[in-house]
């Protein structure tokens, strides 16, 4: 791999009827003032006109891909696994088609993963609605905080959205594709992972600004709680107790982070 590919940063969007979102979530892609990435945006079968918005921005910009698949999988985890094996890069971001990055989210990230010699970063987020709302104030320093096995047994700290990881890694743990593993696939993937490298970092700085939308299936408690669960119980290891335990220490971290802290 050339010393530029080993730099590329390879940015991997799934996406499905997201044609009144995503050209903002594009559009924060190529405001990075880090420019050697390629974006690869990962169409489920949109019924919409998510194609044609993504092909727009493909017709104008050489480092925007898109990749249209014919049977609809219904959870993003296939998406992002063929966008992983269809990448270029030597580092892999991921970002959802309603998310939106801080313009220096990379270029901090690189840095931060340079300096710390590590192979796995992400950063805290904050929540929005309306992304008319949204401001980036400039980024001076940043905090570094250390992600560990046990941390995120606990409580998922890792926001997908936020992640810069070694290509070499998310081919050695892709996301499960089981539908059963809908919406916590990223969490099982972070745990597997940290399980096998040891701490990674984390930026102390709301580099993610996460959309929040009435009826998202990350939004239901019920659900998500149901899913981690089985995520520990059937995690190698793991007795029920204790998958009850982390599931009650990943509720109570929630309700910390989300609504006493807002997100970071």
């Amino acid at each position: 791999m050339s010393e530029f590919a080993r730099k590329l940063v390879s940015v991997i969007m799934p996406s499905y009827n997201a044609e009144g979102l995503i050209a903002r979530s594009i559009q924060s892609v190529i405001d990075q003032s880090y420019t050697n990435w390629e974006l690869i945006v990962i169409d489920d079968c949109s019924k919409d006109a998510t194609r044609q918005v993504v092909q727009s921005f493909v017709e104008k910009d050489s480092r925007i891909k898109l990749i249209s698949l014919e049977k609809n999988n219904g959870a993003p985890a296939a998406p992002r696994n063929i966008g992983v094996r269809n990448s270029s890069g030597g580092w892999i971001a991921f970002l959802d088609a309603d998310d939106i990055w801080h313009p220096q989210k990379l270029k901090l990230q690189i840095d931060a993963l340079q300096t710390s010699n590590v192979d796995f970063c992400c950063t805290q987020m904050k929540d929005f609605t309306d992304d008319t709302l949204l401001t980036f104030d400039p980024v001076m320093e940043v905090a570094v905080e250390q992600i560990s096995f046990a941390k995120q047994q606990i409580k998922g700290r890792i926001p997908t959205s936020s992640v810069v990881v070694k290509k070499d890694l998310m081919l050695r743990f892709p996301f499960n594709e089981d539908i059963r593993y809908k919406a916590v696939e990223d969490y099982h993937c972070w745990l597997r992972m940290h399980e096998e490298i040891g701490a990674t970092i984390k930026l102390c700085y709301p580099l993610l600004s996460y959309r929040r939308i009435v009826g998202q299936i990350s939004g239901s408690k019920k659900y998500m709680l149901e899913r981690m669960y089985m995520v520990h119980k059937e995690y190698p290891g793991t007795s029920a107790a204790q998958a009850a335990l982390y599931t009650i220490t990943h509720a109570l971290g929630g309700f910390y982070y989300r609504i006493l802290r807002k997100g970071l």
